[in-house]
Order: structure tokens, then sequence, then C-alpha cells
């Protein structure tokens, strides 16, 4: 898949945001390096958090609701006996309790907090309520009701426990906000808590091991080798088979026109309806995902979102 053309740049960045950016800073100073004027960010982190940020130029913006959907782990710090009220380090403190817990008691309500559990959005948020951001509402010292969302967490792996201080793996889903676990916790506990660091090591398959610096990218730009740093939008669906389509087919399914299956010269393909694959054309461009669908007792092929 061509990454350059008339539209400038089309793929995916894994970058290392830094801590004191938002991400729409982030995405800013791209749009300057890169003269690339759609470009978006899938998974916001807050300023004080740093680690991988997903970034989708060009033609790619359109698979940034995939990424938001994926699977995402953080290593955090919780602070025991201090409590703020946005739940992190950059906040005002609102109370604090002396700290009484045994490591016994922290592993066994940290496990509480696995599997799928509900949170209530922090009034420090993007979330709208009413039509107007938490975080507008919060900046004018007030608060309002706010309905509990449910969200996955699949594992919490506690790594140290040091004094007041409890550093952690959390893989979570869409949704989720740290500082609120952070938080929970220590309620639960008895003596309060914030969230003192958060770092995201993987978004799907963004990793923090393979994500780029924003000096890195500014070199890669400027040396004009910014599409080896660019990963194609069909790595995104590596997980899921994949056709070729002539160019006659390929112009119908452009179209939202449907593919009847015997027509495809695939070998042995698997006729599930509802299947979800990657299509490309002869020149193995990717076009889009395909799915199945079963009309009186045929299969077709219809197109469920195109990136080209």
């Amino acid at each position: 898949m061509k990454k350059w053309g008339l539209y400038g740049i089309n793929g995916l960045l894994n970058v290392l945001k830094p801590p004191g950016m938002t991400s729409f800073d982030v995405v800013a100073y791209l749009r300057g390096i890169l003269k690339e004027k759609k470009i978006g960010h899938a998974g916001t982190l807050d300023p004080c958090a740093a680690g991988v940020l997903p970034v989708c130029l060009g033609k790619a913006t359109k698979v940034i609701e995939y990424i938001m959907d994926m699977e995402k782990v953080y290593r955090a710090e919780l602070s025991l006996g201090i409590s703020t009220d946005t739940q992190d380090s950059t906040g005002n403190i609102i109370a604090k309790k002396e700290v009484n817990v045994s490591a016994e008691d922290i592993f066994r309500v940290v496990k509480e907090f696995t599997g799928e559990i509900y949170q209530i959005p922090p009034m420090y948020s993007a979330v709208r309520v009413g039509g107007r951001r938490l975080y507008e509402i919060a900046r004018e010292g007030k608060s309002v009701e706010r309905n509990p969302r449910k969200i996955f967490i699949r594992s919490i792996e506690i790594i140290n426990i040091c004094k007041n201080k409890v550093l952690m793996d959390v893989t979570c889903s869409k949704g989720t906000y740290i500082r609120t676990l952070c938080s929970d916790i220590g309620d639960r506990l008895g003596c309060g808590g914030h969230m003192s660091f958060l770092i995201r090591k993987r978004t799907g398959i963004f990793d923090i091991e393979s994500a780029y610096t924003l000096e890195e990218i500014l070199s890669a730009s400027n040396s004009g080798k910014i599409q080896e740093i660019t990963l194609n939008t069909d790595k995104l669906f590596e997980n899921l088979d994949n056709i070729h389509l002539s160019n006659k087919e390929t112009g119908r399914f452009l179209n939202g026109g449907f593919i009847p299956v015997n027509r495809l010269n695939q070998g042995n393909f698997l006729l599930k309806e509802n299947l979800l694959f990657r299509v490309y054309n002869e020149e193995n461009i990717f076009l889009g995902l395909g799915r199945i669908i079963k009309e009186k007792g045929l299969y077709y092929i219809k197109p469920d979102k195109l990136f080209c």
C-alpha cells in the first residue's frame, strides 16, 4: 500500500508522547512538521502522562475508531494516603489519611477491581454531561452527577510495593480511567490515594518499545525518511484473512456493490456469515474491510469499511 501520493502521507505513527504535552499538542506539532492537515490521535493521554500515542495520518484517520477499541496496557503508580480533586498528582489535596494497610490487604483489594466493573468518570475529564465537558464544570468549582460506565480490566499486576506507593501494570478496555482506578482502590483500602505516575505501554499493536519520540519523527521528516517509520493501515488487521479482487470487482466493491463469493478465485475460502477480512486489489493495494453475508442461500462479500 502506498503511503505517499497526491494527498500527502497515509499511514500510522507510533508516537512516544512526552509528559507535559496534551495529546492535541502532539497532533498540532506533527501537523506542522509533516505538513499534513488530516491527522488525529487514537486515545487521549493526560498531559502529565507519557507513553504510546497512536497517530493516524491522511486517509488512515478512518481507522481511529478501531484503534480506540483496542486493549491498552498502563504502568501506574498509586500513592496511598493522599486524595486529590483530579485523582492524580496535578490536583489539589482534598484529604490526607494515615496508611495502615498490609501488602496482603493491597493484593486482596486490587484483585477486586479485575474483570467487568463500573467506573464513575472523574470531574476532570472530557466526558460531556448536558452538552458541557466535565472539566469545564470542575474548573468552576462545581460537581455534577455522573452515570457509572462499564469497563473491563483484564489484569492488574503489582510490580512493587514500597512504603505508601504501589507500582502496577494494568491491562484494560477502552474508557478506563487509571487515575479513577487508583483513587477507587485507595478508597476501598480506607486511606484514599491518587495516581502519581502513568505511562501507557501498549495500545493494541502499538507498543512502547517501537514508539518514536517527537525528535526522532522530526529527524525522519527532515531527512525524507518519514515513510520508513510510518505503518501501513492494514497492519491493524493482520489477524484477519485477506482476499484480492480483480479490477472489475474492485470497482464494484468501492461503489458499495456486493461480490458473489463463487466469482472469486481464492482457492479454499471459508464461507462463514459475518466473517470480516482484508480486501486488496490486483496491485495489492489495501482497499478496506469486507464482510461475508448470506442472501437467499448464496454468499456475497459486501464492503464493511473502505480505507483507500
